[in-house]
């Protein structure tokens, strides 16, 4: 089996007193747009839109490169915003098989840091990077556990909280006007 070392951020900011997060949404198929059909003389209701995947920024970490450096380089490439590491949440650990090449089986470690928003603007990022984020947003942070996708970033969503209520007084105190 295939292992792979990943890492990635929970970005917050606090905008009028609420704290937000940064989340990317990966590319897939567009949905599609809403649109009325005439059927038998009538309008049917329109189609609705699927609700969009929303996952943690992260990325592998290249060879020489510590995984703090690969979440900070990985926020900044998927997300457009610069951000400074606060503390480690934790590591996830998971098995997939991949659905391109070889279909190998692999087991991967993501390790995912808290990290507080320092600049920049939120889905500011490369065309090439277009590949891997369609886009990336702010959301409630306390909304995050249940809008992201996967169930290990949503334990981490949920760490965050719990960090942002157990030192709320210390992360308000730099709060940024940005």
């Amino acid at each position: 089996m295939v292992r792979e070392i990943s890492a990635g951020g929970v970005v917050i900011r606090k905008r009028n007193e609420a704290w937000w997060m940064a989340a990317i949404e990966p590319p897939g198929e567009e949905p599609p747009g809403d649109v009325e059909r005439i059927a038998n003389d009538r309008i049917e209701p329109a189609v609705r839109r699927p609700k969009p995947v929303l996952a943690l920024p992260k990325g592998l970490v290249d060879p020489g490169e510590k995984p703090i450096a690969t979440a900070v380089r990985e926020v900044y490439e998927e997300t457009g915003v610069t951000a400074d590491v606060v503390a480690k949440l934790d590591d996830i650990k998971y098995v997939y098989s991949r659905s391109w090449g070889d279909g190998q089986r692999v087991f991967k470690i993501v390790s995912f840091y808290l990290m507080r928003y320092r600049s920049g603007r939120i889905n500011q990022i490369t065309p090439a990077m277009r590949i891997e984020v369609a886009r990336a947003v702010w959301v409630p942070l306390e909304d995050a556990p249940k809008l992201l996708a996967y169930k290990g970033e949503k334990q981490m969503a949920r760490r965050a909280l719990e960090y942002v209520a157990a030192h709320a007084e210390a992360l308000s105190s730099d709060e940024k006007t940005a």
